[in-house]
């Protein structure tokens, strides 16, 4: 039986795999051999150019018939195998014939002429904290070391209806608590620009498989920045949704968890096609919003001229950074003021070590719950992360009327971010506190001679905007002085996901030169 816990957008509630008829299946299966066979004898080897060409135009071209899943799919399967060995960003891959044959079955239904999903016949990799029917379920622990999902969650439920080819699972660090990803199932990802630094996390694999062009595009989730730190980390792309935008796996359907599910991509229009898959209210989910993300895939470059800009930097001295990243980001934000922007230093009138404990009490409660039940098994509890038993331990320590007293603290802060937001129409900070840092560290003990009180707090500056619920697009800011990426979060008003992702389009028209510089392992 698949164990369910509260970890945020960690777990997966299982649903069934629609099934075809006997005779529709047969039908497509005999096209599929047909239309593998002739890539088989006849196609030419893929281009290398495949896997460097954005995901909205390959579905696009797969759709119309210009290129084929077999050879989108052979492409990326081809750079897996000659990239991925050295960064372990892509993990239980599955076989590759089998995969040719989903592609060559992704074709047959092209050529029937019927009605494609938006991601029809593109090869995707999940992170392993979601539930993909047929394949490793592990969520980094060695509790769950073998085991398979027997269903899709809901998200990915979503993306197989889409016409995604799941071939495999993305690294993510053991139930992915901390934003270093490392395991004891996988291992360690490392970061391409530097392989012996981190990837960041808990998104980490899929950032680096952005990275290198492992795939087209790359899911994740977010609680304290694993959508905004690896994408900061690795020059590419990604968003978290405001609440209630992507429906969630947790056996609560009520009490409403900080972690998002949302995409990542190498560019801003790719990150609104998967994010307009994921969208979309679901009667099982009644706390989701309604509407359909369709018009999100229509993403234009705002105008910035006249727009105004916050920038918080180190939140008034509250928050420490390594030197040369507030420097590399102030640098990126020059270019907003080239586009008009007007960027002016802007803190919320609140409290923010009151904020922060705010967060880690919260994250007691929501994360620590959802692995309780492993910690009261004196044999599970052997095999947790120290992260993990911290976590259920602060909790036990919370009684029902501190998580009231905390959320209230939370609300406090979200008002006065409310407020900011009279004035400004954006709110900016990094997307970390410190460049990535060694791969054989399990989380960085201090910065700028600050001492580190947790394993996340050198996230702080990332988990202060997670209590806002507000939509955050991380997007590449340039490079620090040892040439290693940073990012910038573009966070909008609770609610805003199109409009924060029309301010990052607008930032990625004026950074193709960020943009352009590849890690050195390609």
């Amino acid at each position: 039986m698949l164990a369910i816990g509260r970890f945020g957008m960690l777990t997966a509630r299982m649903v069934d795999i629609p099934r075809l008829t006997r005779r529709s299946a047969l039908a497509l299966a005999a096209a599929s051999a047909a239309v593998l066979a002739e890539a088989r004898a006849g196609a030419s080897p893929p281009s290398g150019t495949i896997t460097a060409l954005p995901a909205h135009r390959l579905a696009a071209m797969i759709a119309a018939r210009k290129a084929s899943s077999v050879e989108v799919t052979g492409a990326y399967l081809d750079r897996i195998a000659r990239l991925n060995p050295s960064v372990n960003a892509i993990v239980g891959l599955q076989d590759r014939a089998g995969l040719l044959g989903q592609a060559a079955a992704a074709d047959a239904a092209v050529a029937a002429g019927g009605p494609l999903g938006a991601l029809h016949g593109l090869p995707h990799a999940v992170k392993d904290l979601a539930a993909v029917a047929g394949l490793p379920w592990t969520m980094g622990s060695p509790i769950f070391r073998d085991q398979v999902a027997k269903a899709d969650g809901l998200m990915v439920e979503r993306l197989r209806k889409a016409g995604a080819i799941f071939v495999g699972k993305t690294n993510s660090p053991e139930f992915g608590l901390g934003s270093h990803t490392f395991n004891p199932v996988w291992g360690v990802t490392r970061n391409p620009w530097d392989v012996t630094r981190s990837a960041g996390g808990s998104s980490g694999g899929a950032a680096v498989a952005l990275a290198l062009d492992l795939l087209p595009l790359a899911d994740g989730s977010d609680y304290g920045g694993s959508l905004r730190n690896p994408a900061g980390w690795n020059n590419v792309f990604g968003m978290r949704p405001s609440l209630g935008r992507v429906p969630g796996d947790g056996p609560d359907d009520w009490l409403t968890s900080m972690g998002v599910a949302g995409p990542m991509a190498r560019s801003v229009a790719d990150l609104a096609l998967l994010l307009s898959v994921q969208v979309g209210y679901d009667a099982r989910k009644p706390m989701m919003l309604e509407g359909s993300g369709e018009a999100l895939r229509a993403v234009r470059p705002e105008g910035m001229r006249g727009k105004r800009i916050g920038w918080s930097g180190d939140l008034g001295g509250a928050v420490p950074y390594e030197p040369g990243v507030l420097e590399t980001c102030r640098k990126a934000l020059r270019r907003f003021e080239d586009m008009g922007a007007v960027v002016e230093e802007a803190v919320p009138d609140f409290p923010v070590e009151q904020a922060w404990q705010a967060f880690v009490k919260l994250r007691h409660w929501q994360q620590g719950g959802g692995l309780l039940a492993y910690y009261r098994d004196p044999a599970q509890r052997a095999l947790l992360k120290e992260a993990a038993v911290w976590e259920v331990e602060g909790g036990l320590g919370l009684s029902a009327f501190d998580v009231n007293a905390w959320s209230a603290v939370r609300s406090g802060w979200s008002r006065a971010v409310h407020k900011l937001f009279q004035r400004y129409d954006y709110w900016v900070m990094p997307t970390a506190q410190l460049f990535p840092f060694p791969a054989d560290w399990t989380y960085p003990k201090e910065i700028a001679g600050q001492t580190m009180r947790t394993y996340h707090e050198w996230m702080k500056a990332v988990c202060l905007v997670t209590l806002t619920g507000c939509p955050v697009v991380a997007v590449p800011a340039g490079f620090g002085p040892a040439g290693l990426p940073m990012g910038l979060q573009i966070v909008a008003p609770v609610h805003g996901d199109a409009a924060c992702l029309a301010a990052a389009a607008a930032w990625e028209a004026a950074s193709g030169d960020i943009l352009a510089r590849k890690p050195p392992l390609v």
